[in-house]
């Protein structure tokens, strides 16, 4: 049993400013880093609760996509072979002073993925599957990914997280998406667009109609709401200073996932994943998801 992703591993250029410039102005960056982002910070997650992990998009070749694999091999995570190409995207993250990240997005060799990369992986029963909308905002990956993903076997688990480009993709493909999920994975403002519903609990239990078995939705400092088998509760959060929320939802998702599969009931998964987030918005820049060891300690201190 492990975890294939296919959201898209990137090189994150992390600046941290007091605010966003003006159009033509400029502003100081006081703090900044350069490191693997993207799909990567789920990856690293699950990989430190104990899950095996593996990569299954495209990293091209060049110095991002060396940045990338030294992170992956360092983390223990399994990559495929890549035949050349372009090098890896790099998103430039914007850090304002209270932790809310922006992003601009120049993308590489990950949209290169095609269907002979898809074909070469191999996902067992009980295996977890975890894609994103920003793999759906981009067509050419799109007419790829969905229809591949209804030939997946059914006792693949597959976790989806719309992102904050979900809107991009086209209606259709959303859909079709949807009906192959068992766990939507979703922040609260993506949730309720997805439901056109004006209260997080209320949009959770309607997506629950459109996925196979749950829905997870990080609410911030209140914590999530997990949807699953017609109960919907909220799972608390905890109080934590903020520096950088970048791959926090991240940190969500692969602790969560590593949770259900160690058989963790969902809210516990869910209790887990929350801490885990928690634990990572102290920090500044992304892939900051504690280990197991980590994450538990820093649970019995709060016991």
């Amino acid at each position: 049993m492990g975890l294939v992703v296919l959201d898209s591993v990137l090189v994150d250029l992390t600046l941290r400013v007091t605010r966003l410039p003006d159009r033509g102005g400029d502003v100081r960056s006081s703090r900044s880093s350069l490191s693997t982002g993207g799909g990567f910070n789920v990856l690293a997650a699950a990989r430190r609760q104990g899950l095996e992990a593996r990569y299954g998009g495209r990293l091209g070749h060049g110095p991002f996509a060396d940045l990338a694999r030294a992170s992956l091999d360092a983390e223990g995570i399994a990559y495929g072979p890549d035949d050349g190409g372009e090098d890896l995207g790099v998103c430039v993250v914007i850090v304002d002073d209270e932790g809310e990240r922006t992003f601009i997005t120049a993308p590489g060799a990950e949209l290169a993925l095609d269907a002979s990369s898809l074909a070469r992986l191999e996902l067992g029963s009980g295996d977890y599957l975890y894609l994103s909308g920003y793999n759906l905002a981009h067509p050419e990956l799109a007419a790829i990914i969905s229809p591949w993903l209804h030939s997946v076997p059914g006792d693949v688990v597959v976790a989806f997280d719309p992102g904050a480009r979900f809107t991009d993709a086209d209606p259709a493909v959303l859909a079709s998406v949807l009906d192959r999920t068992d766990w939507l994975l979703a922040s609260a403002s993506e949730c309720l667009a997805l439901a056109a519903a004006p209260v997080v609990e209320t949009a959770a239990r309607q997506l629950l109609t459109r996925v196979r078995t749950g829905v997870v939705v990080h609410d911030g400092p209140a914590g999530c709401v997990v949807a699953v088998d017609d109960e919907v509760v909220r799972v608390a959060g905890y109080d934590v200073s903020v520096v950088d929320t970048n791959g926090a939802g991240d940190a969500h998702n692969g602790v969560l996932l590593a949770g259900l599969a160690a058989g963790l009931a969902p809210a516990n998964a869910a209790r887990r994943a929350n801490a885990a987030a928690a634990i990572a918005i102290e920090s500044f820049g992304p892939a900051a998801a504690p280990t197991r060891d980590g994450l538990d300690a820093w649970l019995k201190a709060r016991s």
